[in-house]
């Protein structure tokens, strides 16, 4: 196996290290998938029994000048790698104003991605700054379990509201419960309500708008039926959404939250180039 790439462009390196910190605040350890022409950030925790899950796509040409990769054979020309994304973007943080970043998969002490970072120098001299990450390497036979999340039949989806803003309300909410519930409709309605002995405090949110899955055909007879300003809901854990919510910094074009009835919320991120997935289960 053999995987190396290569960043000059300034602006791709910025976005790039964006996207970085972002799993890492959401995450302390997560898959990174390496195919010829995407990356993939990946946390598989089974939604089912509780835990969150994460899926991040990225297209390699809109980010690298070069990009190799030699996978596990011919066939499956892919790298699966289990590593602490905290520690790649500590490593990244150097790059700033570096003349170009190196990506290579390494063997040291053991494997390693090591981040080689050139930076300018007023000698002729070039001043080059490596970090080895540890990553674990994920045989062929485990693959199956960090396979793209199916995206769930959900009873409502609708447009979030400026992410900063539901942040700031979350964390005023999150002083005053643990839970937090969240109700939509497909009118564009979104109320953000948490509702405890002491206090009980909703946010409405109106004129989201709702994403156009009918026109493509990807949901079911019954979501097409739904009386539009019919709510659905879930219950979760503030603090889980307050930290998806936080460390965003992908600046995404379209953000989108689908809610499967009492069990599941869905939030879909879109840019350009990038798309993140992040799944909290309801909680009873």
């Amino acid at each position: 196996m053999k995987f190396r790439a290569k960043v000059v462009d300034v602006a791709c390196l910025n976005h790039f290290t964006r996207i970085v910190n972002t799993i890492s605040k959401l995450t302390k350890s997560c898959i990174l998938r390496l195919t010829s022409d995407k990356l993939f950030f990946i946390l598989s925790d089974k939604v089912a029994s509780g835990g969150v899950a994460m899926w991040c796509q990225l297209f390699q040409g809109n980010f690298f000048d070069e990009f190799q990769i030699e996978g596990v054979s011919a066939e499956y020309n892919e790298i699966y790698l289990e590593l602490t994304p905290e520690n790649f973007s500590r490593s990244l943080k150097t790059s700033q104003n570096a003349k170009a970043v190196k990506i290579k998969l390494t063997m040291k002490h053991c494997p390693c991605i090591t981040i080689a970072v050139e930076l300018p120098s007023l000698s002729s001299h070039t001043r080059i700054v490596t970090h080895d990450i540890p990553v674990t390497i994920i045989p062929r036979k485990l693959w199956n379990d960090f396979e793209e999340p199916s995206v769930p039949d959900f009873d409502v989806s609708i447009y979030l509201p400026v992410l900063k803003t539901m942040k700031s309300v979350v964390e005023r909410m999150k002083n005053l419960s643990n839970h937090i519930v969240i109700e939509a409709n497909q009118n564009g309605e979104m109320n953000l309500k948490i509702d405890t002995e002491l206090v009980s405090v909703t946010t409405h949110f109106k004129e989201l708008g709702n994403p156009p899955w009918v026109e493509d055909g990807t949901q079911s007879d019954s979501f097409q039926r739904r009386d539009p300003t019919n709510m659905a809901k879930a219950r979760v854990d503030i603090k889980r959404l307050l930290q998806f919510l936080a460390g965003q910094q992908v600046n995404p074009s379209k953000a989108i939250c689908n809610i499967v009835n009492k069990k599941v919320i869905h939030f879909v991120l879109l840019h350009e180039d990038v798309s993140l997935q992040y799944f909290i289960p309801a909680l009873v």
